[in-house]
């Protein structure tokens, strides 16, 4: 047989010769990431009708580049961007997935001249920790290359890395991942890169088959050797009990040789390497009684398997073991000489084995690195996994590679840092250097620094830092175990310092003292008496102000902010005008519609039977009296009056959050997504005001959508302050309390514990957040009374974004901010409070969600139609396969 030579892995998708006829519309669990896209642009569809979503949520780095025009008008709108890296040495998508579950990988690229230098790159690629491919390409700009692996990763997310050699800039055209049964594709250890995968006997030439003939989206190229007959039948072959899942009209056709032997011949560079061979059979003829069609395998002339006979329009998978022989192969099908007829071969899959199991870094060093860079927004080359693969650590980073790696040295020196020393560089258990120097740090140093028992060199010179150094730091400096770095920060006390500071104080104040003594006893007599008449007169105008509450013309009332004050339970009558209006019920009582003047309230009266009581009624008052935020209700005034307690509020016009979205109001007037994520950022800049602009914070401990209320503006403010509960700002983690909340948005790990912190309330927003996406109660009112959160963990397992975001939206939303709110959201519901962001955090991923929304309906919706794809696989011409 004539050998052909020179092989190149090309393939030709063209739009006009795609067969529709065995569509399917089931994409669950794909994944597919239009690189380069603009986030506020339509969604790209394939000519397969694969649907593509920018990939601008899943990195935050490179850049944005379109191909050459004339390659525009000939390949799919998902080639017409890339995303190109021109800084940086490691740039990383990160992809959540579910774990453990086998993933097709796909990374294609077009180069398409889109710099304008006419000059292919070199670079490579990684998964996690570990090295992938390289990326190589023919000399034609025209053609594109992608690699593709069989990988099951371990946890629920990956990265997927592009890593600079000095070749030329890394750049991306789409990045696929379509899940596949556990079942298939199996080997003994490591993961299955694509060495060539053919459609054999292909009766249409150039027609590459994938989705939706193939529902796995895997690329059959055809292959026809002119030696070969081809056989066809037009009867569908059943693929139903073979878990490929072949497509039927790849295994419709097929060659068979002219005499007893077909087969493949290819040399490898690498003797080392391992190939899995996956041969799939179907008998295309119905066979005469006296025809009978067997064969063996064989590798490299030894025996692999068989015989074979193949079953009449039914799929049958043979799997090859892998062979060490050398860097030739041959594969060779054998007619047995019991048969009649020659072998026959329908389809046929190469994989060559890659070891994609190096150890990431340890998961609670990458949560806590994560938090740091999030919360001083660090302008760093952060991309990926922080340690790996080895050669490619963050910036700044040290690790030790003995089993998972770990983070032994931060140095974020004259890194434009503000704010506190984080808490979250404590959950680095095993740091042994911190460079924080040359920052902006304000605030003391605080002790869990002194707990960090591995830490042998700090450096926070050059900061604001104030107060005094921790006592446990100054021993271990002394004692030689801790090198120490604290100069100029101006008003940090340091030991000596400390004392001198005091005995001047000491000194000064012995001078004072007896000075203030003597002019002191003056004083005292004065005060008194000015006490005394003050008294007097307040007396008297308090009965003046009793009986002019509601008299009173309305030019000569005081401004509604300064009504934050006690009224009496007859004031409350003629407010509510005998409690005529009922706007509400809760656990605390009633809430009646009212008027104070011409400015509408809400009154909530304290019911008798109230199981929330005086207590709470208290340190409701106690606290809006001395808190104001837009995003907080405002307290008009109060009534405590024997057994009729009141709290008297603005009027929202608008009632709670929750009778929009599953209440009389949901289906009326259903919130558009820019409403709901308006509505979103409102409260959680109330919540974040609690936590960070109160001092000591504030922990709301019930956030829920009744407890979220809309004013005639739709502005959302935070109410119900009834359960909140001052945070300690003694450096403490946490506080134990007994617990409370409402079931549905109680944080578990406070549940567990007891220990309360503003963590706990980030986890109930989540669940918020997580109905105001979906539309759904907290907890379904099935008899399964499934959370919310769990609900869409299962969603998101299947990878469609659409059955998550509420069906009343009609699909009416930027999808890149639908990603981007659902992952938030997810984070937030996160078990380990450690894990979860702070509010400031998830304001500020709200904001940006809202800005895609918004940036979404200012654009001109711009529908692009294609032709054809031409694509090559991605194997250099060495290792082409010869035919015999």
């Amino acid at each position: 047989m004539g050998m052909l030579k020179n092989l190149r892995f090309v393939f030709l998708c063209c739009f006009s010769l795609i067969l529709l006829v065995h569509a399917q519309d089931d994409q669950s669990g794909f994944i597919s990431l239009d690189c380069g896209r603009p986030s506020n642009s339509n969604n790209s569809e394939s000519p397969t009708g694969v649907d593509y979503i920018s990939d601008a949520a899943f990195i935050s780095t490179g850049v944005s580049k379109s191909v050459a025009p004339a390659y525009k008008a000939t390949y799919p709108l998902q080639a017409a961007y890339v995303r190109s890296f021109p800084q940086g040495v490691k740039n990383c998508y990160k992809v959540n997935i579910t774990k453990n579950t086998k993933y097709l990988i796909r990374a294609v690229f077009l180069y398409g001249n889109y710099d304008g230098l006419n000059k292919l790159p070199k670079f490579d690629l990684a998964i996690g920790a570990s090295y992938w491919d390289s990326v190589a390409f023919t000399d034609d700009a025209s053609l594109s290359t992608f690699n593709e692996v069989v990988h099951i990763p371990t946890l629920d997310y990956i990265n997927v890395c592009l890593l600079n050699e000095g070749t030329g800039t890394p750049f991306i055209s789409s990045l696929e991942l379509r899940p596949l049964k556990n079942t298939t594709y199996v080997t003994p250890t490591g993961s299955l890169a694509l060495f060539f995968r053919y459609d054999v006997g292909s009766t249409v030439d150039d027609q590459t088959y994938r989705y939706p003939d193939d529902a796995l989206d895997r690329f059959w190229e055809p292959f026809n050797f002119n030696k070969w007959t081809q056989l066809d039948t037009p009867f569908t072959v059943d693929g139903q009990n073979n878990d490929y899942q072949v497509p039927s009209i790849v295994m419709r056709s097929a060659s068979t040789p002219l005499y007893d032997t077909m087969g493949f011949d290819w040399n490898a560079p690498d003797p080392s390497t391992q190939y899995y061979i996956f041969s799939h059979f179907a008998e295309l003829q119905l066979l005469e009684a006296d025809q009978f069609r067997s064969f063996d395998i064989t590798l490299n002339g030894d025996y692999l398997y068989g015989p074979v006979v193949p079953a009449y329009l039914s799929t049958t998978t043979v799997l090859s073991n892998p062979s060490l022989t050398g860097g030739n192969y041959s594969f060779l099908l054998v007619q047995t000489e019991d048969s009649n007829l020659p072998p026959i071969l329908n389809a046929i899959e190469v994989y060559r084995l890659i070891d994609l199991s190096q150890p990431e870094t340890d998961t609670d060093d990458v949560s806590a690195i994560t938090n740091v860079k999030s919360t001083y927004g660090v302008d760093k080359d952060w991309q990926g996994d922080p340690c790996t693969p080895e050669g490619y650590m963050w910036e700044g980073l040290n690790c030790t590679f003995n089993g998972s790696p770990r983070i032994i040295s931060l140095d974020l020196s004259s890194s434009g840092l503000t704010g506190e020393i984080t808490s979250y560089i404590s959950d680095l258990a095993v740091l042994q250097s911190l460079d924080l120097s040359h920052n902006s740090l304000k605030g003391s140093i605080p002790e869990f620094l002194s707990r960090m028992r591995n830490l042998k060199v700090l450096n926070l010179e050059g900061n604001k830092l104030n107060g005094s150094v921790p006592a446990d730091l100054i021993e271990r400096s002394k004692s030689g175990s801790l090198s120490l770095s604290v100069g100029e920060n101006a008003d940090l006390c340091v030991e000596n310092s400390c004392k001198k500071e005091e005995t001047k104080k000491k000194k000064k104040k012995n001078i004072i003292v007896p000075i203030v003594a003597a002019i002191g006893g003056f004083f005292i007599l004065v005060v008194v008496l000015v006490v005394a008449i003050f008294m007097w007169l307040k007396r008297g105008r308090k009965q003046e102000v009793v009986t002019a509450v509601s008299h009173q013309p309305n030019n000569q009332v005081d401004s509604f902010e300064s009504k934050k004050r006690q009224f009496t339970y007859s004031d409350v009558l003629k407010i509510t005008n005998n409690f005529q209006t009922i706007i509400g019920r809760g656990g605390f009582g009633n809430v009646y519609h009212g008027f104070v003047d011409d400015t509408q309230v809400a009154v909530k009266m304290l019911s008798p039977t109230s199981g929330q009581g005086y207590q709470q009624f208290q340190a409701e008052v106690k606290l809006l009296i001395r808190v104001h935020h837009r995003n907080l209700t405002s307290l008009v005034g109060y009534c405590n009056e024997g057994t009729n307690m009141a709290l008297i509020y603005e009027f929202m016009a608008y009632g709670s959050l929750d009778s929009h979205l599953l209440g009389e109001n949901s289906n009326a007037n259903v919130l558009t997504w820019e409403g709901r994520l308006q509505i979103a950022t409102d409260a959680a800049q109330g919540l974040e005001y609690l936590h960070n602009g109160c001092k000591p914070p504030i922990v709301h401990r019930d956030v829920k959508t009744t407890n979220i209320l809309l004013a005639e503006n739709f502005q959302a403010k935070l109410a119900d302050f009834g359960l909140s509960r001052i945070f300690p700002t003694d450096g403490g983690t946490h506080m134990s309390t007994a617990v409370a909340g409402t079931p549905g948005y109680l944080d578990p790990e406070y549940h567990k514990t007891g220990w309360l912190n503003e963590k706990s309330d980030v986890y109930s927003f989540g669940v918020v957040l997580l109905e105001i996406i979906t539309g759904r109660p907290a907890i379904s009112r099935t008899h399964e009374k499934i959370p919310v959160s769990q609900w869409v963990s299962s969603m998101l397992a299947r990878g469609d974004i659409k059955t998550i975001l509420d069906a009343r939206l009609l699909g009416d939303y930027d999808i890149n901010s639908a990603w981007k709110a659902v992952e938030l959201a997810m984070n937030c519901v996160s078990h380990t409070s450690n894990k979860r962001p702070n509010m400031s955090e998830v304001v500020r991923g709200l904001k940006d969600c809202l800005e895609a929304e918004l940036a979404r309906t200012n654009f001109n919706r711009v529908t692009e139609s294609t032709d054809s794809v031409i694509c090559s696989m991605n194997v250099n011409t060495e290792f082409s396969p010869l035919v015999r």
